[in-house]
């Protein structure tokens, strides 16, 4: 991304209001699918049903990662919180694995080997029309963040959800989407059933709910991990910053750059920067202190600037400790 899309993040609060519209349109979408697959004997709305009970864990647990990230930095914890956002996210990603995934490819197989008797299937249409109509206003009021987000970094939406380290958003948009569809396949797999008489189109519903979770909880369980592990800013945010540490006048080069995402808002920098042989210590020290201000007017994101002034390899002696080690 250009300037600090994968830095900066959004607002805490929005994206909390985010969560929690999520969260409460998804618990009572749960309830009706639960009492609808009851009586209808549908798999496929039983299946729909633990995918919403995981989805409104997946948030409850979104919540907790977003006030867990929030806690100021301690003598303890001297970087912050922000690796507990991703921490609760990635549980989050296996709760809708193993509650919404693993329980709908089982229910699907069961039906399949074992034969369903269709019930009455309007109970269950009239749930999934609600459901798409709170899921699909879940889902626009994610967007709607992530879209303004998105134009504020001015790259298309796709990028945004694809590298924003708000993983919170991105689980808020996928879920919803996934649930769109997986409501969408029951249907397909109720009507099929009530023009066959069959259950089988029920169990290949649920099937393929099934898998559709198990594909969501993987691709934000890979973004949470690659988060924990520790991702550098964009390509195009380290070159911004390496230019500016090179703007500076006793600066020759920069030897070394590390960047490291810490959280949504929150990013460290860290450089070996080689010095001009008559730049005097205070120099070398003023110039440190405007290099860390220049960046961190430019990335608000960035928190924490770590300068080391190196020499370059022309100034190592033979010998030196470096020259002899290398």
């Amino acid at each position: 991304m250009s300037e600090q899309p994968s830095a900066g993040g959004t607002g805490g609060g929005e994206s909390t209001f985010t969560v929690l519209v999520a969260a409460v349109a998804n618990l009572g979408i749960a309830v009706a699918k639960a009492v609808a697959g009851v009586i209808s004997g549908s798999s496929a709305m039983l299946s729909e049903a633990a995918h919403s009970v995981a989805d409104t864990v997946t948030e409850l647990m979104l919540l907790v990662s977003l006030k867990a990230g929030e806690r100021p930095a301690d003598e303890e914890h001297p970087l912050g919180y922000g690796g507990a956002r991703y921490i609760w996210a990635l549980l989050a990603s296996v709760a809708t694995f193993v509650g919404g995934g693993v329980f709908a490819v089982y229910d699907g197989i069961h039906t399949l080997t074992h034969g369903e008797d269709p019930g009455d299937p309007l109970v269950s249409y009239i749930v999934l029309g609600i459901a798409f109509l709170l899921e699909g206003y879940s889902l626009r009021t994610g967007l709607k963040q992530a879209r303004d987000e998105a134009n504020r970094f001015g790259v298309p939406l796709k990028r945004y959800l694809r590298h924003t380290p708000d993983t919170a958003v991105k689980a808020v948009v996928m879920e919803d989407s996934a649930a769109l569809v997986g409501l969408m396949l029951a249907a397909a797999g109720l009507l099929g059933g009530q023009l066959t008489g069959s259950g089988v189109w029920d169990g290949i519903a649920s099937l393929c709910i099934g898998v559709l979770l198990v594909y969501v909880a993987w691709v934000l369980g890979r973004a949470n991990s690659e988060l924990l592990i520790g991702r550098p800013l964009p390509q195009e945010m380290r070159a911004a910053v390496r230019a500016e540490l090179l703007a500076d006048p006793h600066v020759v080069d920069v030897l070394e750059l590390t960047t490291l995402l810490q959280g949504p808002k929150e990013a460290l920098v860290a450089a070996k920067v080689d010095f001009r042989d008559m730049s005097s210590a205070a120099d070398i020290e003023r110039a440190c202190d405007r290099m860390a201000h220049r960046i961190q007017e430019r990335f608000p994101a960035v928190r924490r600037v770590y300068l080391d002034p190196t020499p370059g390899p022309s100034q190592e002696s033979p010998e030196s400790p470096a020259a002899s080690s290398r």
